[in-house]
Order: C-alpha cells, then sequence, then structure tokens
C-alpha cells in the first residue's frame, strides 16, 4: 500500500463548488478547457503520483545517496522516479502554452503539482523546478540559452537555483562568488556554493544551473551588484546538446540532513582542479537577483503546497489509523463494554478535527491564491489591467509560504505523529518522516521570520495597506452572507471580530517604530493566515449547506465534514485573534533591548 493519501474530492470541491475556478473556462485564454478536462488532468496527475512516484518515497532512507569523487549516485528506485517525472508530460502543464496550444489555469497547475509533491517530495523539488527555469531561459535568454531550454526539455536535464554561500544565507547580497568575462563572450566562475538541492546527482546527463554572481560591475553593490549565469555541468554541442567534456563544476560535500533525505543537497566548488567553470549571462549585469526572484517567488508557493501535501496525507493516515486501532471503552460505557477504535475518544476526534482543519485550510489557501493568477491571466487576455487580483496574490504569498510550512510542521509532530502513538515514532508508519521532510519547509527559500517581514514591509507597509484592506473587506462581506438566521452565525461573528482583529494588527505594524514593527511579523503573518484560511473554510461550509440542501443529491456524510471542520476552525483559531492583538500592542522598545548573556 502506498504511503500517499489523497484528497482528490477536496481537491475538485474547492476548486469548482467554492472557487468557482470554471466559471473562467471555455474563453480567453482558457478556450480549450471545461470542467471535464480539468477533471481529468486532476485524476491523471493523482495517479501518475500515486503509482510511479510514491513507491520511492523512501528509497534513499533505505539505500544511502553517496559521493564519491565529486559525483552523487542515487538509489535506483529513486533514479527511475525522477527520470520518470522528467519523461513524463506532467511537467509540460507549467509551460507556457504554443500560439496553438493548450493554456492550464494556474489553479489546475498548482492543484496538480500538489500529488508529486505529496508522493515524492525529494523529487518533486527537482523537477518541477525545470519548467519555470525553461520559461525563464526562453523569455531572457539569447539564442543560444533558448536553444539550450529546448535542449533540457528534450533530453531531460534537470536544473538547480544556486544562491547560496557559506556566509551568504539570507543575507543573498554577501555572495562573493565571482565571474570574470572572457574575450568570446563567456565567462567564468570562481566561488563555493552551498545547500545546493539536487546539485550534483546521475539520473540525467546534464544539470544546468543557474547561478548568482559578482562581476566586476557589480563589486561592493550588495544584492543589487549580482548578476545570473547559465551553467551547464557537462559542456554540449551547441547544435545537437550531446553532452560533450565536464564543466569545472564539482559537488565537494554532501549534506547529512535531518529531512527530505532522497534530495542530495551539495557544496559546489566553481573554477577548481584547473578546470574552468564557464557560463554565460543570463539577460544584461546586475539583474541577477531580479531575474532569480521569477524562480524565488514560484519555489516559495511550491514550498508551501509541499508542505500542505504533507499535512494532508499525515492526516488521511492517521484518520484511517484511528478508525481501525481498538484501544480502550468509551468514557461512557459501562465496565463490560468491549474496546472501540481509538476514533471514538473525544480527544482523538479533536486531533483529528484539527489535523483536518489545518490540512484543507492550507489547501484552500494555496488554491485561492493561485485561483488570482488566474484572473491575472483572464484580464490580460482581454488587455485589462489586473492590478488588484496581483497585488492580492502578492499580499498572500507569504502567507502561503510561512503559515502552511509553520502549521504543517506543528500539526504534523503534535496530531498527526501522536495520533498512532508509539507506533508513530517508528519507521513503519510515514509520519515520522514526513515530520522530518516538513521541517525544511519552514527554513527555506526564506525562513518564516523573513516572509514575516515581506509581508510586513513590502505587502503592508509599502502598499499603505491597500491590498489588505480590500481583502478584509471581501472576508467582511462573507461575514454579513452569515447573518443571525444563518446556520453559520456564530462563525460569522466570529469572522467579523477576525477582521477587525487583524485590521488592527495591521494599523498598529504601520505606525509602529520598524524595529518594533518587525518584533511582531510573526503575529501579522499567522493572524492573516488564520482569518483567510477561516474565510474560506467557511466558505466551503457554507456551500457544503447549499450542496446539502438540494435534495436531489444523495446525503454526503463529507458535506457534513465539511461543516464540521468550518465551524472547528472558526472557534478554534478565529475566537483567538484577539488575544494576539493584545499582545502585539503590549510589545515595546525593551524587549529590543535585551543584552544576551554569553556563556
Amino acid at each position: 500500500m502506498s504511503h500517499y493519501l489523497s484528497d482528490l474530492r477536496h481537491t475538485e470541491f474547492m476548486l469548482f463548488d467554492v472557487l468557482g475556478v470554471d466559471s473562467l473556462y471555455g474563453r480567453p485564454p482558457y478556450d480549450d478547457i471545461d470542467r471535464a478536462t480539468a477533471g481529468a488532468i486532476l485524476h491523471g496527475a493523482e495517479h501518475f503520483a500515486r503509482t510511479r512516484l510514491a513507491p520511492s518515497f523512501d528509497a534513499a532512507e533505505r539505500e544511502p545517496i553517496l559521493l564519491e569523487d565529486g559525483r552523487v549516485r542515487l538509489p535506483a528506485d529513486l533514479r527511475r522516479a525522477l527520470q520518470d517525472h522528467l519523461a513524463s508530460d506532467w511537467l509540460r502543464l507549467d509551460l507556457p502554452a504554443d500560439p496553438d496550444g493548450t493554456h492550464i489555469p494556474p489553479s489546475l497547475r498548482w492543484a496538480a503539482t500538489e500529488f508529486a509533491l505529496g508522493a515524492n517530495p525529494a523529487v518533486a523539488m527537482s523537477t518541477q523546478l525545470v519548467p519555470r527555469v525553461v520559461a525563464l531561459l526562453q523569455r531572457e535568454g539569447d539564442e543560444a540559452q533558448r536553444r539550450l531550454a529546448q535542449q533540457i526539455l528534450d533530453r531531460r536535464w534537470t536544473v538547480t537555483m544556486v544562491l547560496t554561500e557559506p556566509d551568504a544565507g539570507s543575507d543573498v547580497g554577501a555572495a562573493t562568488t565571482k565571474a570574470v568575462p572572457q574575450t568570446d563572450g563567456t565567462w567564468r566562475l570562481y566561488g563555493t556554493k552551498r545547500f545546493i538541492t539536487w546539485g550534483e546527482h546521475d539520473a540525467a546527463e546534464n544539470i544546468v544551473h543557474l547561478v548568482l554572481a559578482r562581476t566586476p560591475s557589480g563589486r561592493g553593490a550588495g544584492s543589487a551588484g549580482l548578476s545570473l549565469f547559465v551553467v551547464p555541468a557537462r559542456h554540449t554541442d551547441p547544435v545537437t546538446g550531446e553532452p560533450l567534456e565536464r564543466n569545472g563544476v564539482r559537488a565537494t560535500k554532501l549534506e547529512h540532513k535531518m529531512g527530505i533525505v532522497g534530495t542530495p543537497t551539495c557544496e559546489l566548488v566553481f573554477g577548481t582542479d584547473g578546470v574552468p567553470a564557464v557560463g554565460t549571462l543570463l539577460g544584461r549585469e546586475n539583474t541577477g537577483l531580479r531575474l532569480m526572484f521569477d524562480i524565488i517567488t514560484y519555489v516559495r508557493m511550491l514550498v508551501g503546497l509541499k508542505a500542505t501535501a504533507a499535512l494532508s496525507s499525515g492526516y488521511l493516515n492517521a484518520a484511517a489509523y484511528a478508525a481501525t486501532r481498538i484501544q480502550g471503552k468509551r468514557l461512557d460505557d459501562d465496565p463490560p463494554a468491549a474496546p472501540v477504535p481509538i476514533v471514538d475518544h473525544p480527544d482523538v476526534r479533536r486531533s483529528l478535527l484539527t489535523q483536518k482543519s489545518y490540512a484543507e485550510g492550507a489547501r484552500s489557501l494555496v488554491l485561492y491564491t493561485a485561483s488570482l493568477l488566474d484572473t491575472v491571466e483572464a484580464y490580460e487576455a482581454f488587455g485589462h489591467p489586473a492590478g488588484e487580483a496581483q497585488r492580492r496574490y502578492r499580499l498572500l504569498l507569504p502567507v502561503v509560504k510561512g503559515w502552511c510550512s509553520e502549521n504543517a510542521w506543528r500539526v504534523l509532530g503534535s496530531e498527526s505523529l501522536q495520533t498512532f502513538g508509539g507506533s508513530g515514532y517508528l519507521r513503519d508508519y510515514p509520519l515520522e518522516q514526513y515530520v522530518r521532510d516538513t521541517k525544511i519547509d519552514t527554513i527555506y527559500e526564506g525562513t518564516t521570520g523573513i516572509q514575516a517581514l515581506d509581508l510586513l514591509q513590502r505587502r503592508i507597509r509599502r502598499d499603505q495597506g491597500h491590498a489588505l484592506h480590500r481583502l478584509l473587506a471581501d472576508i467582511e462581506a462573507t461575514a454579513a452572507q452569515l447573518n443571525d438566521g444563518h446556520e453559520l452565525a456564530v462563525e460569522g461573528r466570529l469572522l467579523l471580530t477576525g477582521v477587525s482583529c487583524v485590521a488592527g494588527l495591521s494599523k498598529w505594524a504601520c505606525r509602529a517604530d520598524l524595529r518594533l514593527a518587525a518584533l511582531g511579523a510573526n503575529s501579522l503573518l499567522f493572524a492573516l493566515g488564520d482569518l483567510v484560511v477561516g474565510w474560506l473554510l467557511l466558505r466551503a461550509a457554507a456551500a457544503a449547506l447549499r450542496l446539502q440542501a438540494d435534495t436531489r443529491l444523495p446525503d454526503d456524510q463529507r458535506l457534513a465534514a465539511t461543516v464540521a471542520t468550518g465551524r472547528w476552525f472558526a472557534r478554534q483559531n478565529l475566537a483567538r485573534l484577539s488575544t494576539e492583538l493584545t499582545a502585539v500592542h503590549l510589545l515595546d522598545s525593551s524587549d529590543l533591548n535585551l543584552v544576551w548573556p554569553t556563556a
């Protein structure tokens, strides 16, 4: 049996019954998409992930990845899964459509991506990067780089993002890797890069690295002085793409990690052993970080979805276990009563409701954020500006990354694994690997603290709260619909209170000294995440109530569970937002002036 349990039905319910993304289908730019086609894409992607990717989920746990003389050797099952995904058509969903091709809406692409990330996150975190890098090379590259982009697809190569250095982690602008121009128009790179995911492996004949480095004109200019270079692991025939001799890029270290051990995370040295690392400049000098941010923003969404996929599968595994694990009697049973499944115990039900609400809430947040890009593309297809949808997408992106990753890591460990008791601590079940694999999501591509600062500085203060206030107005409108005559009236009032609390947090954050505001940035991120997730889960609950009222439909316990989930999250989470506002108002400058004692 596969470790991976997907929730395809909830994905379809959110996309079509709650968000109504299919209202844009059948017209530009989604002329060739209808609900049946979208459903077929989702079902096909889920089947591929479950049958072709999931079996090698723990391959590197059973057989370690090895580094020998600068070469990384993968376990056979993991190598095969990566090659299968590269050879499949599923990655092409994320490519820009040909003029005569089918344009796939972003929300549908992201929904399909969840299955690969849940089935085998190690593989998917490599392969899902390919379409984005190919699109960047096609858009920004010269003729040779555009040809290279096609060779990446045709020859099934992999790609990497090469940013981090030993002394330049979150502060990318501190990077010192240098690029020296050559008379033939190429560049030679010199330096050491660290924490490069899939930096070296034997599953593809070539790896194309996107490397941030500093040219002579960028010295001393911080992040603004970085340029972006295309550096293949092997030189290639410029016409056929046939691999030739190795370039001067060498893996000198393989990191030994807490989780995602199926991803070879490498230290790469450029220009070593007398072999130059030859690359070509992408775009103009000193625009590297701007170009790379197209990839970084994509990967931040990818990381949030990876965490969501793990949490969802963890919850479904826990629910299945709780339904079959017999242990103890009901609290209200007489002593002679027979033992019952642990799902009958109140605390286990509390735990499962918590897991379900966070898993479905995280997915709802990702899909809603992705649906904003559907709107952007639809407006642009008719030549109209889509500023509001674009601003809301940018507002929510750090929330997707930060809220989903932190809550997935927390809930998987404190609730999902806990449901299994001592068995959850064993490798007999996938939960302990889920926990280890998910912790990284709070760290890479910008820690949660960095996401919170991005939300505070760029998305709220710089925007003067415009996008946030428009979002709060939409949430307030939903709360007004859940009036005193509605079955969700109590939750509607909690939603309204949540709007007031987040508005208060935003007002404080905009007026406070920046350093003091930064002290409360995490609280702002999580409060906004709780509010938006509560809003989406209550919209889902309201949609479920409407479907339940349709007497033509069969009685569906899953609809009742959707209503219960929305109620639970609202009463357990939205009810607590007022305490966040109080706590933030109690912050003062003395909290910033503490001198940490040294040993």
